[in-house]
């Protein structure tokens, strides 16, 4: 599927970059189901949702992602996730993620 440049441009959450089918189900099963309804949200608190609704702790690549993903909704630049990985790390250590 085509990624959007801007979040103006996106209807379906797979066209969110990073954001593929698996991701978009993971994030419908959270309760959002367009894209500029990350807007505003927490991306740890999506996590931690993730991770309780799921009842597996996810890669911490998954908030990675859930923080590129909030600021691209936000109206950010289109980056990699992987940008976002010093973020996490500084946000919520490298500990603070785990759920167990």
């Amino acid at each position: 599927m085509r990624k959007a440049p801007h979040i103006d441009h996106c209807r379906r959450l797979e066209e969110i970059p990073n954001i593929g089918p698996a991701m978009a189900g993971d994030l419908r099963l959270l309760g959002i189901h367009a894209p500029r309804e990350l807007a505003g949200r927490d991306p740890l608190a999506l996590y931690r949702a993730l991770c309780a609704a799921t009842g597996v702790r996810q890669d911490p690549c998954v908030l990675d992602t859930f923080i590129a993903a909030v600021r691209f909704a936000e109206g950010g630049p289109a980056l990699r996730w992987w940008r976002f990985t010093a973020e996490r790390k500084e946000r919520v250590g490298s500990e603070e993620w785990r759920m167990d």
